[in-house]
């Protein structure tokens, strides 16, 4: 199929842009990976694209204030491979399995967020670190946490009149360790299940959060801090990594998935499976990530 008639805009600034997006049925074009598609299959008709590649200020790629700050136009590509990028681990970690390279070469890291897929990886990533999006208007400019940001499958906060101009991940700390790790029929496709882990050790406290993809209609965060502690009490406080995962995986992880996981199933998997997938992510990537943690505080990388 081709896509409905619609006007083309590239403007220059972003306040051109958003005064652009003020007019009924705009549409932000940057990528393209999510909406050429939904285009040319006429599930979406909007009635003029704003294309954002003119806007020189949305290309940039920055570090300030103990902040990664990803401009609207910064490809996902050049973020897994940017030595600025390092600062965050975590988006080290899950931006090889975002789609494919070609794919990561177009796409962009704020336009994946503000589609918000409930499978991709990009918005769970900016829930686990606690991401705060800057959005634009001809009214003014508001930041928004991650955790308010998503509302529900492909949904945001976002205002049809608002552009989301960058997103801003702080940067790790020393006695930060990371994991990430998702299940997908092939490479490329969307998960059928996927985990973000962040880990803090500083001295005898022990905190955890993670944030789970494909299993619910927006990323599903949770404060795991209990039962990691829990596992660390039958292995001792400084496990090796397998015995930590066989900890967890004797039922902390379970009990993890039982509450996050939050869908009816569908042609792909059903819930159970889904918990299982979890389950098993969350007790490698968990044990993986205290572990990283400890090497981290101690400076052993």
């Amino acid at each position: 199929m081709k896509a409905a008639p619609f006007a083309y805009v590239r403007p220059g600034t972003v306040e051109d842009t958003v005064v652009e997006l003020e007019l009924e049925g705009a549409k932000v074009l940057a990528g393209g990976q999510s909406l050429v598609p939904v285009l040319a299959m006429r599930l979406g008709r909007p009635s003029s694209l704003v294309d954002l590649s003119a806007v020189p200020e949305l290309t940039k790629l920055s570090r300030d204030n103990g902040s990664l700050r990803v401009g609207a136009m910064v490809r996902q590509r050049q973020v897994q491979y940017d030595d600025l990028a390092r600062a965050v681990p975590l988006l080290g970690l899950a931006l090889p399995w975002v789609g494919h390279r070609e794919i990561r070469s177009r796409g962009t890291v704020c336009g994946s967020i503000a589609h918000a897929d409930p499978s991709a990886e990009l918005p769970a990533i900016a829930s686990c670190l606690g991401a705060t999006m800057t959005l634009r208007s001809t009214r003014g400019s508001r930041q928004v946490s991650a955790g308010d940001f998503f509302t529900g499958a492909m949904s945001t906060v976002i205002e049809p009149d608002e552009l989301l101009t960058e997103v801003s991940f702080p940067v790790a700390s020393p006695d930060e360790g990371f994991g990430f790790g998702e299940f997908a029929r092939r490479h490329g496709d969307f998960a059928l299940a996927g985990v973000a882990v962040r880990v803090r050790t500083t001295g005898e406290t022990v905190t955890a959060n993670i944030t789970c993809f494909g299993v619910a209609d927006r990323p599903a965060s949770a404060d795991v801090s209990t039962h990691l502690r829990a596992a660390l009490d039958v292995t001792g406080p400084e496990p090796d990594e397998a015995d930590l995962r066989r900890a967890l995986a004797a039922g902390p992880a379970e009990e993890i998935a039982a509450a996050v996981v939050d869908t009816v199933g569908d042609a792909h998997a059903s819930p159970g499976y889904r918990r299982q997938l979890v389950a098993g992510l969350l007790s490698r990537q968990l044990s993986r990530a205290f572990v990283k943690s400890r090497r981290r505080e101690s400076g052993v990388r």
